[in-house]
């Protein structure tokens, strides 16, 4: 199987990195191909240009030179997994952008039906995607977070469901409250990633 993991963290040095180098360490040893997608290391733009919005339901148009080595990697993948925090109880801009640009009309989806190229009955278009996953950490605590509605985890339950069609929903690994973690509890995080990532 070939898994494709984004990353979405600045410091190399973060905890969250740890869970990034984790997760790729985990899944190559057990014989899956990685493509490991470190976002800023890869420079990655995350605001969508004029153009890229002019040209957002023009298929194939819309996969421009820019675009489309990103695309190829995210059909070749038959899984995904991303890795990212939670700031401000969403995505970093840079993961949040990577959906925008990336996940493109002939790509994430299909509209048919409509008499205009962005009206018509939506039907998910990454089939090759068998199996999605989500690993993340929050600076809030789960009560805090559910007040807030904890929109990372509904993002990911819902709208990741219907985009990719997996028979299964997202694995949603998150570690709340991160700061006033003990290392112990840091740890035993990392161990229960790789016990999920092993079996994914």
């Amino acid at each position: 199987m070939k898994v494709l993991v984004v990353h979405a963290h600045p410091v190399e040095t973060s905890y969250n990195r740890a869970l990034f180098n984790a997760v790729c360490e985990t899944l190559r040893a057990k014989g899956d191909e990685v493509d490991a997608l470190n976002l800023y290391e890869e420079d990655f733009q995350a605001t969508m240009s004029r153009a890229e919005r002019l040209e957002y339901h023009d298929v194939p148009g819309n996969l421009t030179p820019i675009i489309k080595p990103y695309v190829d990697r995210l059909r070749a993948a038959d899984k995904i997994v991303f890795v990212h925090p939670v700031w401000n109880y969403g995505y970093p801009a840079i993961l949040k952008g990577f959906f925008d640009r990336i996940f493109l009309p002939g790509v994430a989806f299909v509209l048919e039906g409509g008499d205009a190229p962005d009206k018509g009955k939506l039907i998910p278009g990454m089939k090759n995607i068998r199996k999605v996953a989500y690993v993340t950490t929050y600076g809030g605590d789960r009560f805090r977070t559910m007040i807030m509605g904890d929109p990372p985890r509904r993002l990911a339950m819902r709208w990741a469901w219907a985009t990719f069609g997996t028979l299964m929903p997202p694995t949603y690994l998150a570690l709340y409250d991160m700061n006033n973690q003990t290392e112990a509890g840091l740890k035993g995080f990392i161990d229960k990633v790789k016990r999920k990532m092993a079996g994914f």
